[in-house]
């Protein structure tokens, strides 16, 4: 497997696992109506915590993706048939 493959195969799953990752440990600014800014969204979050969630999808994506490698490299999934 080319290098090329590999970053396209870690692409792939770091925003597969990016979409899977978004919903985790959000509040909505409805849920804490004392804090809400007037005339923003109530389903806005309150603190998105991208930096983190970046953080932890890459890790994830990382080892996902060398699972994926793995078996691409071992011959159990052959890519060029």
């Amino acid at each position: 497997m080319s290098i090329t493959g590999a970053l396209v195969i870690y692409t792939l799953v770091w925003w597969a696992t990016f979409f899977v990752v978004l919903p985790w440990n959000i509040r909505s600014q409805w849920e804490d109506k004392a804090n809400m800014p007037e005339g923003s969204d109530p389903g806005a979050p309150i603190e998105p915590q991208m930096k983190k969630k970046a953080l932890r999808t890459s890790w994830i994506a990382a080892i996902i993706s060398g699972v994926i490698i793995a078996i691409i490299i071992s011959g159990v999934i052959d890519l060029r048939q």
